[in-house]
């Protein structure tokens, strides 16, 4: 049951080596003469960075900018729609007014009715098949 365990350790142990190598070289930084420049490995995107007080601060390219701030607009209106239909089926999910509730209890009323005579009409044909108590 040990060995196991161990096995399998020794299979993932390699991939989750690679997965972090690939984690730590996603992005590659370059100098420029008036910075850096970062490349995202796995998107393809660039950033131009600074380095002050030992900090590196990066910020998109405008044509990223404008790239991320069209998605954020298309998010946002989705959103804002999901509410919308949220609002509107909890509108439509209000407490019943007074007549629904009367046409509920009459349909009720007439399945209790009905169930009633059912039982009735079985208990009067048992009640026939069953043979009386002898008075001899």
């Amino acid at each position: 049951m040990t060995m196991r365990p161990l096995l399998l350790s020794l299979v993932l142990l390699p991939g989750m080596a690679l997965a972090q190598d690939a984690e730590t070289s996603r992005f590659q930084l370059e100098r420029t003469e008036t910075g850096l420049v970062r490349l995202d490995r796995q998107t393809g995107a660039m950033s131009l960075c600074r380095e002050d007080n030992g900090t590196l601060s990066c910020r998109m390219a405008a044509d990223e900018r404008a790239a991320y701030e069209q998605e954020l607009d298309l998010l946002t209106k989705r959103v804002t729609a999901l509410e919308d239909r949220m609002a509107a089926e909890t509108a439509s999910r209000a407490l019943p007014d007074e007549a629904e509730i009367e046409q509920s209890l009459t349909i009720m009323e007439r399945f209790l009715r009905r169930f009633m005579a059912i039982i009735e009409d079985f208990t009067e044909d048992r009640q026939l098949q069953e043979p009386g108590p002898s008075r001899t």
